[in-house]
This record gives structure tokens, C-alpha cells and sequence, in this order.
């Protein structure tokens, strides 16, 4: 089950954020795009439970395209993201209509889609809700590089079953992937020799620390910009 944590400071939604564009239409889902479009690398962002007009997350994807990457930014919820204020529909309800089991099988044809443009290298990144379905694509060989963000429902086994290069980024402070769990995906990827990974823990930072974070605060801005850093660094696999 979901923790409060998932839902914790919520961003303001906003369907014109960022410096890229919303496409209609790639591989069946509406998408947010940065970054040169004939690129062969592409980075696939998967947001967290508020989805893909998040400002921070479109930032995110607007500088991980500076460094060369074709972002993609699709939107997984078919513009129905999870609202805070609904008390109608509290974040179990909202679970069972957009589990990441059909996050994943969503993403298989913009990843198909991406591969029939010229893109020959694929790295993905997802935030709590996200790398579940991250992890899901990493185990099937539909990705070349993985990256979790202080992942939601990712178990132990899920770890053990990871085809490519994958780094976890977690948060002292989590209830979803406490430290003692991320030590323990680090215990089962330092086992698999055939499974190159980079495991960090952020310290004195909560779950969501990368992605919802307030630009007023230096100390948090410091620690999502040293993640970024870390993906981005990660993502460079794929090329």
C-alpha cells in the first residue's frame, strides 16, 4: 500500500511548464518531448503519481536533454493524474484505475515507437510510482539503462530479475524503500556480475526528494540537483 509520503507536497500542475513541447500522440500516449529529435539516444522520464505536467519533472527533462538526449515525458495517466484533493478517491482508489503493471505495458509501444524513429539506445528513469514500471521494462531487456528514484513497490525480487545497468537512488527517510531495503537491492546487484549498478542513499532527504522539492529551499534544491547529476551520469550508459 501506498504511503503518505507518495503524496507529499504535491506540485501544481501545470500543462504548459517547460522549455520542450506535448506531442499528441507517440506510441499511443500523449507525451512531453525535449531535446534534439534525431538523436540515437533517448531517455524515457516516468513521473510519480501527479504525472507528466509536474514543472519540476518538465525541468528535469528539459536539462537531461542538454546533455544530448531525445526526452520523452509520456503521460501514463491518459491525463487523469492523482488529486490530493479528491476525497472521493484516495490514493488506493486512485491505485487500482493506474497500476504501474499497465504503466508497463504502456510504455513497451513508446519505447517501439522511439526504436522506429532511429533511436538505437534507450535509458529510462522513474520517480516513486514510476520506477516501478522502470524496473518492470529493465527485466525484459526493453532498456538499456535504468534508473529508480526513491522507488514505490519495487520488492527484492524485482531486483534480482534486472537485465541491464541499473542505479537506485534512495532516501534516508522513506517509507516505501527505507535504507535497510535499497542495502538490500545493492546486496542482490553486487551478486549479479553480469549486471553493472550504482546504488546511493541520500542523507537527511525524504521520499520524493528529487522530483518535489521547493525552489525556495537551497538544501533542497542542492540534493535533486546532485540527483539529476547522478542520472544523467547513468544515463550516459546507453550512448
Amino acid at each position: 500500500m501506498a504511503s503518505s509520503q507518495c503524496c507529499d507536497n504535491p506540485p501544481a500542475l501545470n500543462p504548459a511548464a517547460g522549455a520542450g513541447k506535448v506531442v499528441d500522440s507517440l506510441g499511443g500516449l500523449k507525451a512531453y518531448v525535449a531535446g534534439p529529435e534525431d538523436s540515437k539516444a533517448a531517455v524515457v522520464l516516468v513521473a510519480d503519481v501527479f504525472g507528466f505536467e509536474a514543472p519540476n519533472l518538465r525541468k528535469i527533462a528539459d536539462k537531461v536533454a542538454l546533455s544530448g538526449f531525445f526526452v520523452v515525458v509520456p503521460d501514463f495517466f491518459h491525463g487523469d493524474p492523482y488529486v490530493p484533493e479528491n476525497a472521493e478517491r484516495p490514493i488506493p482508489e486512485w491505485l487500482k484505475l493506474h497500476t504501474p503493471e499497465k504503466g508497463f505495458e504502456d510504455a513497451k509501444p513508446v519505447i517501439a515507437a522511439l526504436k522506429e524513429k532511429g533511436v538505437s539506445a534507450i535509458g529510462a528513469a522513474g520517480y516513486c510510482w514510476g520506477a516501478k514500471v522502470v524496473v518492470e521494462l529493465a527485466k525484459v531487456h526493453e532498456i538499456q539503462a535504468a534508473v529508480l528514484l526513491h522507488p514505490s513497490f519495487v520488492s527484492v525480487d524485482d531486483i534480482k530479475e534486472v537485465k541491464c545497468p541499473i542505479s537506485v537512488l534512495g532516501a534516508e527517510i522513506d517509507k516505501m524503500s527505507p535504507p535497510e531495503l535499497v542495502k538490500q537491492f545493492e546486496q542482490v546487484l553486487s551478486a549479479n556480475s553480469g549486471v553493472g549498478h550504482f546504488v546511493k542513499i541520500f542523507p537527511g532527504v525524504s521520499h520524493g526528494w528529487s522530483v518535489r522539492y521547493s525552489h525556495d529551499d537551497a538544501a533542497a534544491v542542492k540534493s535533486a540537483e546532485e540527483a539529476l547529476a547522478d542520472m544523467i551520469d547513468w544515463a550516459c550508459i546507453v550512448r
